[in-house]
């Protein structure tokens, strides 16, 4: 859909910045504050100076953990941005940002190309559709090649890699780019952050003209009218490819590649240009549909519907960050929280600058805002108009995979410490907070160490507690290696008026799905009422096993047959026998100990690769692959989580401080059987 650049949501650009840890994301984010007037000084990581890296735990450590939105004007257009984290660890983090995001720049390290975060980033974009530009960043450092990068992105990736630009020297000799698409030369000097504009330089311009072919050839390949111009003309007009590249973003057939040095202010103006010339406005995104069907279209005049992606309780208040889809909401309106099936009152509307805000007096459709004064709205709730109810689709969130006990140290501070947990897994959805049964204790579960490390330690800062936290431990899964047939189990209670009664037969077998419920009950023996009953308490066993009391995966129920009482059957009696029917089926199965494995991808100086290896095969590793890339080899293995505690220090020690690692879920694989016993503790 064309953009109507006579409507106001035309020049909005809602983005994110996506990139494995240490590819320059945040100083990408900070470079576009500087180049747009927001700041007037350069943020740097190293300094602790950053703008969207404001929290006290994320300068310490020197990277991003929130998501941060800020906004920005270029070129008459606003671009609300946010800078998400690049640890995989806060990968909920960028899931949230994701889902209220029409656009996003995806930063490459020149060196290392597509990492394995970026590889997970990217993904996720994929599911929710959010078109992407590549920016390949840090072509200043020793060792980087534009082409390298480009083709890890069309290995790794699989899109259709659309390069617009050609670097003006290499490594420390990097000054600029050539445009490919008006033929230009743009170059930085050293002691300026002026961009000078030039002809292309002698000595690039035969390079510069093929390249310039192969980018015609490539957009006519896969647009019709860009195909049909060239056809007539042999040749693309530089109107005529930004028009093709445009489309090919907002599709998904391909994806511009740009390249500069961030960190030295090199290539950042033409990013914010691709950014206005190719992602989407808010008008050129599908209308927002709701979980009933029905749909807004970004329209200020339409009915108000907003979704909340982020909780954030401050010194000063509770702040609640939302992406407006439709309508208008002005200060003081009264809204509708759809799930929580109440009204609600607006105190404030902010414009977001990381930690500084700007009040407004309203918010349209396509603004991302944060508002204050909801007490009950928590991320992924739906925000609407009181007389026209509507409930997007949340935001997914990640299981949890690892746990941490925690404890005050002293008894008093008990209740300080539960409230903190409440206020934590509010604001993170991705950290749990339950207690255990057998134990008492209070179990905090999260994504990763770092993940508990960081809800710890702001637990600690925020809420001046002192306390005790136990070695973490891995969440372990149950599922079914070998199920039964034809268990029959009978609820029958009476104790005096009305009884229950429910008889059921339940198939349990492997399956490939998380949990599959089907009946097989013919002559209506069960009511369809009574079948939906079974299933609810099959899936209420779900959250024990027979092993180890650990979450149950990986089957198929089957209800087989079953009898009901005429007068003491009921929703109630056939939910009991599902559950406890479930139970004794399981105790019957095979049962198998699943625990959860990463891909761990270890960057070593070749002579230390022999340690490296056997220390992974000690881990229960399993290596599936060896590369050597830039004087270093990058070895990549399959491990169990629980071998990975304390393997950062391990690998330094190794490697005399030069190895580095990252890992990425992969899910879940059977446990040996000593696994089992510590399992069962």
């Amino acid at each position: 859909m064309r953009t109507n650049n006579l409507n106001p949501l035309a020049v909005v650009r809602n983005l994110g910045i996506l990139a494995h840890v240490d590819a320059g994301k945040t100083t990408v984010t900070e470079r576009i504050l500087f180049a747009t007037g927001t700041t007037h000084k350069r943020g740097e990581v190293h300094d602790g100076t950053t703008v969207t890296d404001f929290d006290p735990q994320e300068r310490d450590r020197g990277i991003t953990i929130f998501a941060a939105a800020v906004s920005c004007a270029w070129d008459g257009h606003r671009l609300n941005l946010i800078d998400t984290p690049g640890h995989v660890d806060f990968a909920d983090e960028v899931e949230r940002s994701l889902r209220v995001l029409d656009g996003a720049v995806a930063v490459f390290d020149a060196v290392a190309g597509v990492e394995p975060q970026s590889e997970s980033v990217w993904r996720q974009a994929d599911r929710h559709g959010v078109p992407r530009i590549a920016f390949v960043n840090k072509l200043d450092r020793a060792g980087a090649d534009l082409d390298t990068a480009v083709e890890s992105i069309r290995q790794r990736l699989h899109p259709a890699p659309l390069v617009v630009q050609l670097p003006i020297g290499s490594e420390d000799g990097f000054t600029g780019v050539v445009d490919l698409l008006r033929m230009r030369a743009l170059t930085w000097a050293d002691d300026t952050t002026a961009l000078d504009e030039g002809p292309v330089p002698d000595g690039l311009r035969e390079e510069a003209l093929r390249r310039r072919r192969l980018l015609e050839e490539a957009v006519a390949e896969r647009h019709p009218a860009a195909l049909e111009e060239f056809c007539d003309r042999e040749t693309l007009s530089a109107d005529t490819l930004i028009a093709a590249l445009r489309d090919l973003t907002h599709s998904g057939d391909g994806v511009v590649v740009l390249c500069g040095s961030a960190y030295r202010n090199r290539g950042v103006e033409p990013l914010l240009d691709a950014v206005v010339a190719y992602l989407p406005s808010p008008l050129d995104v599908p209308a927002v549909r709701g979980e009933n069907g029905d749909e807004r279209p970004c329209d200020p005049a339409e009915p108000f519907a907003a979704l909340v992606f982020k909780v954030n309780a401050t010194p000063t208040g509770r702040l609640t960050y939302v992406r407006v889809y439709s309508g208008t909401i002005e200060k003081g309106a009264t809204v509708w929280d759809a799930g929580a099936r109440r009204t609600e009152r607006i105190g404030r509307i902010l414009r977001v600058q990381a930690d500084r805000h700007a009040q407004l007096e309203r918010a349209v459709a396509g603004d991302i805002v944060a508002v204050v004064g909801l007490k009950s709205a928590r991320a992924g709730s739906t925000l609407c108009a009181p007389d026209a109810p509507l409930v997007l689709e949340p935001p997914g969130v990640a299981e949890p995979v690892v746990s941490v006990a925690v404890e005050a140290e002293r008894s008093v501070d008990t209740d300080r410490l539960a409230s903190a947990l409440a206020r934590l897994a509010e604001e993170d959805p991705s950290l749990g907070v339950r207690t255990d049964a057998e134990t008492g204790q209070t179990l905090l579960s999260g994504m990763g160490e770092l993940h508990l490390e960081v809800a710890v330690e702001k637990v600690r800062r925020e809420h001046g507690l002192t306390l005790n936290v136990g070695r973490p431990r891995v969440s372990y899964r149950e599922t079914v290696g070998r199920g039964v047939s034809g268990l029959v189990f009978r609820h029958v209670k009476q104790d005096g008026g009305a009884g229950q009664f429910a008889h059921v037969v339940l198939d349990v077998e492997p399956s490939a799905e998380g949990f599959e419920f089907r009946s097989a009950v013919v002559g209506g023996r069960v009511p369809q009422e009574y079948v939906r009953a079974v299933e609810a308490g099959c899936r209420d066993a779900l959250a024990e096993g027979p092993l180890g009391g650990h979450p149950v995966t990986g089957l198929r129920v089957t209800l087989a047959d079953g009898s009901t009482h005429v007068k003491d059957s009921s929703d109630t009696a056939f939910r009991t026998a599902g559950r406890f029917g479930l139970r004794e089926a399981l105790r019957a199965c095979a049962m198998v100990l699943l625990e959860p494995v990463v891909e761990v991808t270890v960057t070593v100086p070749e002579d230390a690769v022999g340690a490296v290896l056997g220390d992974l095969a000690a881990r229960r590793g399993r290596v599936s692959g060896s590369v050597t890339r830039g004087g270093a080899a990058v070895v990549t293995a399959t491990v169990p989580l629980a071998e990975l505690f304390g393997y950062a220090t391990r690998l330094r020690s190794r490697t005399q401080g030069r190895g580095t690692f990252t890992a990425r879920p992969t899910g879940y694989a059977p446990a040996p059987s000593e696994a089992v016993a510590v399992a069962r503790r």
